[in-house]
């Protein structure tokens, strides 16, 4: 099979580099624009990007020449955008009117009620969506987002115990990465010897979307679902890899064996379809005391797994547990390769 056309929008940018090294070697995907804005377009890849990720930049896209991102210049139909909130309010509705399928890591439009917002194992079937997307507005294109990276993980984990049990309450803290801000993010001098409350937007995030996430499709559209997450977020002097220490309360009772076992037998569409991006395991359970740790587990499942460990009871809910997973890659451009794997393989989008 020849492989299929994509762009990445924001190519320049951490992300946009992230969803290039990702892209690089992919059996289905095979990357033939490079977008980003006046500054960079008509230059030569490697010399518009600083390239900031710990692997080389794939020899593929050096000599690539980067365009702008507008449509009529772009050949292919799937794009990638890692542009940031102000410029994706715009050009991502510009690009999907012109027949371009984006997926998008951006927060713009995640809770727009008729753009599926979608992490693979757990709604999948959000992606019809788009169908209800394209009738409202006219277009031949559309729009899916992935989650918060932060949100990412924490429903990857949540998925499995409302399934085997149901969920009631929700609280987490969140020590999340300094790559989470972009490249060159929160200034060294702010975050080194420091712990930053994180912006109120973020908690709203992560209270909000795994409501959506888990929520039913009913009659083209979404009916949230019933439960409460209260989250507190802070920034933390890592540079990959958000970790978060969650609390639930159950609608069923549950042992800590019976925790266990809900989170090692969840396997999912990705995962029954092995799709290329797919973790398998999708949770991965730690039984060590002091796991999971940042440095240590972050590229679980080639970053795409979420990490869960310290299962163990809450005095104030019913079990509390931690949990990491990689935020620029599960938790953002890998999430959207993910989502559009699953259009492809569905034949929701034509090989």
């Amino acid at each position: 099979m020849s492989r299929i056309p994509v762009g990445v929008l924001g190519a320049t940018g951490a992300v946009g580099q992230r969803f290039i090294s990702l892209l690089a070697d992919h059996p289905w995907f095979e990357i033939t624009d490079l977008l980003a804005s006046e500054r960079s377009a008509g230059k030569r890849y490697g010399d518009a990007a600083n390239w900031v990720l710990e692997t080389p930049m794939p020899r593929t896209v050096a000599d690539m020449t980067v365009k702008l991102g507008t449509p009529g210049n772009i050949e292919a139909r799937i794009l990638f955008s890692a542009l940031p909130t102000e410029d994706a309010d715009v050009m991502e509705p510009a690009l999907a009117g012109a027949g371009h399928y984006i997926f998008s890591n951006a927060s713009s439009y995640r809770m727009t009620e008729d753009v599926p917002l979608v992490v693979t194992e757990i709604n999948p079937e959000h992606l019809n969506l788009v169908r209800t997307q394209q009738a409202n507005r006219g277009w031949q294109g559309f729009i899916v987002c992935n989650a918060n990276c932060t949100a990412t993980h924490l429903v990857g984990a949540l998925h499995p115990l409302d399934l085997a049990f149901g969920l009631d309450k929700v609280f987490v803290a969140t020590m999340q990465a300094a790559s989470g801000a972009g490249y060159p993010g929160v200034p060294s001098l702010d975050l080194i010897d420091n712990v930053m409350p994180h912006s109120y937007g973020e908690e709203d995030k992560v209270q909000a979307e795994p409501i959506k996430i888990m929520g039913t499709l009913v009659d083209g559209g979404i009916r949230p679902a019933s439960f409460k997450v209260s989250a507190h977020c802070h920034r933390v002097p890592v540079v990959d890899g958000h970790y978060e220490a969650v609390s639930v309360a159950l609608r069923r009772p549950a042992s800590g064996d019976d925790m266990i076992a809900a989170f090692r037998s969840y396997r999912r569409l990705p995962q029954e379809l092995q799709l290329p991006s797919a973790p398998d395991p999708a949770v991965m359970v730690m039984d060590q005391l002091n796991r999971p740790q940042t440095r240590l587990d972050r590229m679980a499942g080639r970053g795409m797994a979420t990490v869960v460990g310290r299962i163990r009871p809450c005095n104030l809910f019913d079990w509390r547990f931690s949990l990491l997973g990689h935020n620029t890659i599960r938790g953002a451009a890998g999430g959207s390769i993910l989502n559009a794997e699953l259009m492809v393989q569905q034949g929701m989008i034509a090989r």
